[in-house]
Formats: C-alpha cells, sequence, structure tokens
C-alpha cells in the first residue's frame, strides 16, 4: 500500500500538498472543495498587519468616542468589531467545523509586531498553526542589513511566547548569507519554514506611462530556487521545511520531497488548472512510488539533498560551463 502520509509542523497531513495563501483559500466553500479534491492541508489568504492594525484604531476611536476608559482594559483585549479580523476568525471557526484537514491562518508582516495579540484569537479560534509571510524588501537605506534580520527573531520571539500552536516562517531569499539565517531561525523556536514566498512584481505600460503588476503567476522553471534551498538546507536546520514557487505538478512534488520537503504548497497551477487538479498531482506521485517500488514518503524524502548527493557541489555551481560548451 502506497502511504503518503507526512508530518509538518507537527500535524498529521493525508499528503504532502498545500494549497498555499491565496484567494483560493479565502472562504469555507473553496475550502472544502480543496479537501474533496485531496490536499493535505490549506493556508487561508493572509490578513496583512496593516489590516489588523487599521482595525484596531477603529476600534480604539470608537471606544474613546463612547467615554470608554482605556486605562481599564488592555488595547488588544478589547473585543473587536471589525469586518475584516472577526471575519477572518469566522472564517478558521468554520473551516475547522466543515472540514477535517488541518487549517493554518496566515499573518502578512512587515516591521511591527504590535499585531501580535490578534495570534492569540487565531489560536482560540481553532486554527492548527500560523504561518508568518515575513519580507522586508532591502530597499530601507537607513536600516542596517544586522538590523532588518534581527527584526525576525524580535518577532518571532513575541510570537513564540504568545501562542503554543506551531509557527512557520515564509521567507524570501533577500539576506546576505541566507543559507546561515534558515538555520539560526529553524533554532528559533518555529516549527518551520517555507521557501520561498512570492512578491508583487512590477511593470511598466510604456504607452499609458503607469507602473502596472506583472508576472502574477509563478512559471515552472521558478522551482529551481526553492529546489536549490531546500537542498542544501535538508538535514541541517531544526525544523520542518516546505517549498513553494514553481510547483505545478506531480513531477515537481517529487522533485522537491528527494529534495528534502516535508511538504510543498501549490497555488498558481490550481489557478490555471482548477481545485481538481489535485487530484492528477496525487496520481502523479502515487504512479512514480510504485513504479520505483516506494511505499512511503520516508523512503525517498531527501534523497537527493545536497547531504546525501554523490555530487554535492551541483548545488553550489552558479555557471553554465559545460551547457555552454
Amino acid at each position: 500500500m502506497i502511504d503518503l502520509s507526512t508530518r509538518y509542523l507537527g500535524l498529521n497531513l493525508r499528503n504532502p500538498i498545500i494549497v498555499g495563501s491565496s484567494g483560493l483559500t479565502d472562504s469555507v466553500e473553496k475550502i472544502q472543495k480543496i479537501e474533496e479534491a485531496g490536499a493535505g492541508a490549506v493556508v487561508l489568504k493572509s490578513i496583512f498587519e496593516e489590516e489588523i492594525l487599521f482595525e484596531y484604531d477603529a476600534v480604539i476611536k470608537e471606544a474613546e468616542t463612547d467615554g470608554v476608559n482605556l486605562e481599564q482594559f488592555d488595547y488588544f483585549d478589547f473585543h473587536l468589531r471589525g469586518k475584516k479580523l472577526n471575519g477572518y476568525i469566522d472564517l478558521i471557526q468554520g473551516a475547522k467545523a466543515k472540514t477535517s484537514i488541518p487549517i493554518i491562518a496566515s499573518i502578512n508582516c512587515v516591521y511591527s509586531y504590535e499585531w501580535i495579540d490578534f495570534a492569540k484569537r487565531i489560536e482560540a479560534a481553532g486554527a492548527d498553526a500560523i504561518e508568518l509571510n515575513m519580507f522586508f524588501l532591502p530597499s530601507d537605506f537607513k536600516r542596517s542589513s544586522r538590523k532588518q534580520d534581527d527584526m525576525y527573531f524580535e518577532i518571532v520571539e513575541k510570537l513564540v511566547s504568545t501562542i503554543s500552536i506551531p509557527i512557520s516562517l515564509k521567507i524570501s531569499y533577500y539576506f546576505s548569507n541566507l543559507g546561515h539565517m534558515i538555520q539560526r531561525l529553524s533554532k528559533s523556536g518555529i516549527s518551520g519554514i517555507v521557501l520561498f514566498n512570492r512578491f508583487f512584481s512590477p511593470d511598466i505600460d510604456i504607452d499609458k506611462l503607469e507602473i502596472k503588476p506583472s508576472f502574477v503567476f509563478s512559471a515552472p522553471s521558478d522551482l529551481a530556487q526553492s529546489l536549490r534551498w531546500i537542498a542544501i538546507m535538508s538535514q541541517r536546520v531544526q525544523c520542518d521545511l516546505a517549498a513553494s514557487s514553481g510547483i505545478h505538478d506531480g513531477e515537481s512534488v517529487i522533485k522537491q520531497i528527494l529534495a528534502g520537503a516535508q511538504a510543498v504548497q501549490m497555488v498558481s497551477a490550481l489557478y490555471k488548472k482548477k481545485i481538481a487538479y489535485i487530484k492528477d498531482v496525487i496520481e502523479t506521485l502515487e504512479t512514480w512510488m510504485k513504479a520505483h517500488k516506494y511505499n512511503t514518503l520516508q523512503d525517498f524524502r531527501g534523497k537527493l539533498s545536497q547531504a546525501k548527493a554523490d555530487d554535492p557541489a551541483v548545488y553550489e555551481r552558479m555557471q553554465f560551463m559545460k551547457y555552454f560548451t
């Protein structure tokens, strides 16, 4: 019997396919369809730090208008009536009530950690874990790289001391010493790291002279970046690793597990081919495992990671020497 189950963030997943944070995961009805298609877990559409703080401010202003003495209660313990925040809590509770797969909440962070007490409500609502989508664009010329890196640990330390459910970080590759940073983060008390998050990419309309979005979806070729770093960091971290970006088919899933991933996140391929495509991805994975006589994912996980590869240097080679000659 083929067993596709895996452990990620301490959670039992029936298979390693996670539908990543997106518009595909912003309603209970969509999450039910994702479960029916066979996914192992979902990451809810992110709520942004700015949205949380905006609604907190609105509630406080309302309380002041009503004559409430703000010194008598904790700023974040006040009963929130913001549509966005309560809507997010309702989404978690509804998804937990109507589905059985793990529900991972998602917060998109900037620099502040004043929103962290909202994580208590996420935990109380029943979320199985929280994924922090953390990215600080290295364009702040007044902030040193060390100070920028330190912000990750300040936020993580605060959150780890606030909630008890598992925490994962979805990070970028914009670090001066990426491998060292991933190792440090893995020792910070988190349960997993997702490599890598995907960003808004600007383009320029040369006719309208306007800035516009571009490359909204990932491409299959984007797989290479996360594949390289999953393979390099596999067995060198103290938490789980999940792969994201460029995972468009069953073959991509297989490659990431061979590199050492505990799980993978898919989004773009499901926008293009619909949620039911998850069934095809699972079938490809099962067929390949049968052909290679693997009964479990653990039988081949990390088999081609850098730590186990016959030629480990291939993951660090940057030039196209043989290809172009």
